[in-house]
């Protein structure tokens, strides 16, 4: 009986500071995943209804699961950012990752971060139902092992978005693009219509005629989305001392939103709707890298002379690739896979190294106030 009193004791303190520190964090975290298992259970359980079930399919535990999380990761984000809004936070502090209270996340940006996190549960619990299927071929799932299943999917979907939302910052938002760039690559891939789409370009991926067009397009859509937030974010705190420095970062934030645009409206426009819009924001994209790329020494001279030597080699990949395009030693699929990586990693590596520079700038910043009043 005492244990259980500072159980709920514990909880109500939890509840109160919900991300005080860390450790809280997680805790409120696994509450949310608890609480997704609890209600999810019982509810599986009587939609099922003491029925077989498929694993894939209209009506299958797969879509069940997927479609299930996609709301419990709605839930959980929404839940993970009333988290971080304490009526008693000063209003000059920071919130997330970010440098200051002028940089904190727009109501657009979040929505676009939450629907990123529906759809990786949607198509991520898809593609292990898809897997399974292929493991399991022909077997039945029985109601109650499969609402335990389906339950622990929730709980797992709720604790990530949770955390995720609890805690956003560039790089983070970088993973999360990263992860989900792959994820609806690769539910698009498996749910096409044409087994051949490879033997034409990526972007027949999103053609109307083509069953993985939703999945593909609104992966673009809501990628080119978080790179936007992202250039907006990530730049923020790069030094901004002299007129030079706050042109090289404002034309260094444009270029990135460039980027993001340009990826959002690949998928806006699909290739045999609009073909010379699509060619061209997919042919502008590549364009405004290469010159960020080739810009960056001047744009912004604080970052590792290294870093800039990457950029150049990515290009030369990229410029090479189209060389063995134009010669038909490869199709555009590969030319165009290999220079989405390329970039997209890139991005991710600057993100990493911007935040570096930054934390390294304003640890100079205090040595320096140090010294002065000593």
């Amino acid at each position: 009986m005492p244990q259980l009193k500072q159980i709920a004791a514990e909880v109500q303190d939890v509840l109160r500071r919900p991300l005080a520190t860390a450790e809280v964090r997680e805790t409120v975290a696994l509450l949310a995943g608890a609480a997704a298992f609890v209600i999810g259970f019982p509810v599986s359980w009587l939609i099922f209804g003491g029925a077989h079930l498929a694993i894939t399919g209209p009506g299958s535990i797969g879509w069940y699961a997927s479609v299930g999380g996609a709301i419990v990761a709605v839930l959980a984000f929404t839940a993970g950012r009333l988290a971080v809004r304490p009526s008693d936070a000063p209003a000059d502090q920071p919130r997330d990752g970010f440098v200051g209270p002028a940089d904190r996340l727009r109501w657009f940006d979040l929505v676009a971060i939450g629907g990123a996190y529906a759809s990786i549960a949607f198509l991520g619990w898809l593609g292990i139902a898809q897997l399974l299927e292929l493991s399991f071929i022909g077997a039945p799932v029985f109601a109650f092992p499969g609402a335990i299943l389906v339950a622990v999917a929730f709980a797992l979907t709720a604790y990530v978005s949770f955390l995720g939302a609890a805690r956003l910052t560039p790089m983070t938002l970088s993973l999360d693009l990263a992860v989900f760039l792959v994820i609806g690559a690769f539910a698009a891939m498996l749910t096409s219509s044409d087994p051949k789409w490879w033997q034409d370009n990526l972007s027949s991926l999103g053609q109307t005629t083509n069953s993985a067009a939703p999945a593909f397009n609104v992966t673009l859509i809501i990628s080119g989305i978080i790179v936007t937030t992202i250039a907006r974010y990530a730049t923020a705190g790069l030094p901004v001392g002299t007129r030079a420095q706050r042109r090289g970062r404002t034309l260094m934030r444009t270029g990135l939103v460039l980027v993001g645009i340009f990826l959002a409206c690949v998928g806006v426009f699909p290739v045999d709707r609009f073909f010379l819009v699509h060619n061209t924001v997919a042919t502008g994209m590549a364009v405004v890298y290469a010159m960020l790329i080739c810009a960056l020494p001047w744009l912004l001279p604080s970052l590792p002379k290294v870093f800039c030597g990457f950029g150049y080699t990515y290009v030369a990949v990229i410029a090479l690739l189209a060389i063995f395009f134009a010669t038909g030693y490869y199709n555009l699929t590969a030319v165009e896979l290999i220079a989405a990586v390329l970039i997209f990693s890139w991005i991710i590596v600057f993100l990493r190294t911007a935040s570096v520079s930054v934390r390294s700038d304003a640890g100079e910043a205090v040595e320096a106030d140090l010294a002065d009043r000593a």
